[in-house]
């Protein structure tokens, strides 16, 4: 019996993202756009833009350069680019020459934005190609990123503090999906934010997660959420546990800045095939636990020291949760804020204003979060006085074995 023959032909599409690979290496930034609209116009398209999302998360602004169509900003909200945004899929819109097709621009499952084309005629095998085109462009923009202010400049709308600066380069894509658990998190006031930060990484089957406040404004504050996020990554690297992360984290910090400096800190582990969750709380808000959209618990722990202070070991706090679960952390900023009548902004009303949304249908953890934090600034009249951040995880369970098998 002769062996079967494989059929290693390459088609047109393949072709079409074949070249956009093979020069992805060397091309420029600059030249990335140009290479699109080339590629685009191969299989009949026309007026591509590329929209990235804005620090403020409130526009998607388009990206200038050379074939490239530059409209003016889509909100977030209610625009065509922003439901490609926010659901992470194609939306198409019937114009009169045609279709426009609006692409979510997902780099693994962080989104840098959107790209929109133009066709006359739209088929099947366009979406396909299309939706696998922009998938490359994501991860080309991102890899890009790393040595380029241009896609920086783009997304920047007002000017940004020196400790925004800082506070952006440290923080992790703001959004990660796997099918067992989503994370999304959210830094306000995006231009001027200092102290607050937050980080997660997925380690086999444990999420760990960490939101962090660290007193004061502007570099100080600035410096010392580097310190206190670089020393938790270094421990959560060598194996740690929870308990010797939050130690560690404090030495890092007492011995930098002295004993009248604190960081308030969040710490968790997530096991994300058992929805198994450990929580060390130094000095933080408790952390919202929201099932089938409502408010049903705080997560209590026993509180320690915030971080610098040379708090006891903390003792774990174990919980369990449920399959579609989300955890809902912030910092005391969302909550401080002064509003109407000089009255702190509460926990209550931060309470009813999620189960308010969870009203309505969900659009996924990464769109309702940033509909919350908008509602809330809203809420607060738009004023954001001290930093505040918003983290959220939603727990899934299951696998992703699957992902690994070919068809």
């Amino acid at each position: 019996m002769g062996e079967a023959i494989v059929d290693r032909s390459e088609g047109f599409g393949e072709r079409l993202l074949g070249v956009l690979l093979d020069r992805a290496r060397l091309l420029p930034p600059q030249l990335v756009a140009p290479l699109v609209a080339e590629e685009v116009a191969r299989i009949g398209g026309r007026d591509v833009s590329i929209l990235l999302q804005d620090y403020a998360q409130e526009l998607l602004v388009p990206l200038p350069g050379r074939k490239l169509h530059v409209s003016q900003p889509e909100p977030v909200f209610d625009s065509p680019a922003g439901r490609a945004f926010l659901r992470a899929e194609a939306v198409e819109v019937p114009e009169a020459r045609g279709v426009r097709i609006y692409l979510p621009l997902l780099d693994g499952s962080d989104q840098v934005g959107v790209m929109a084309v133009t066709m006359d005629v739209l088929g099947d095998d366009d979406r396909r190609l299309l939706g696998r085109l922009a998938s490359l462009v994501a991860d080309i923009l991102v890899t890009k990123n790393a040595y380029t202010d241009q896609f920086f400049q783009a997304r920047r709308r007002e000017p940004m503090s020196v400790s925004a600066e800082i506070q952006w380069s440290l923080l992790p894509p703001l959004t990660m999906s796997v099918p067992q658990v989503e994370v999304a998190g959210t830094l306000e006031p995006a231009y001027r934010v200092a102290g607050d930060s937050f980080d997660y990484a997925l380690n086999d089957n444990i999420l760990h997660m960490a939101v962090i406040d660290a007193m004061g404004h502007g570099l100080d504050a600035a410096a010392m959420a580097t310190i206190a996020i670089g020393a938790y990554r270094h421990a959560r690297r060598v194996f740690i546990s929870l308990p010797e992360k939050y130690a560690f984290m404090d030495d890092a910090i007492s011995q930098q800045f002295g004993p009248d400096h604190l960081v308030t800190a969040q710490l968790m582990h997530i096991n994300i095939t058992t929805g198994e969750l450990e929580l060390v709380n130094a000095g933080h808000p408790a952390p919202l636990l929201i099932r089938d959209g409502k408010v049903v618990r705080q997560l209590e722990s026993a509180t320690t020291l915030p971080v610098g202070f040379g708090g006891e070991q903390p003792r774990i706090r174990e919980h369990l949760l449920r399959q579609g679960d989300r955890v809902l952390c912030y910092t005391d900023g969302i909550i401080e804020e002064h509003v109407a009548g000089g009255q702190p902004f509460g926990e209550e009303r931060l309470i009813d204003c999620v189960n308010r949304q969870g009203d309505g249908p969900s659009d996924g953890v990464r769109a309702d979060l940033r509909r919350l934090s908008h509602t809330l600034k809203r809420e607060r009249g738009g004023r954001t006085s001290d930093d505040a951040t918003l983290f959220m995880v939603e727990w899934r369970g299951g696998a992703a074995d699957h992902l690994a098998v070919l068809d």
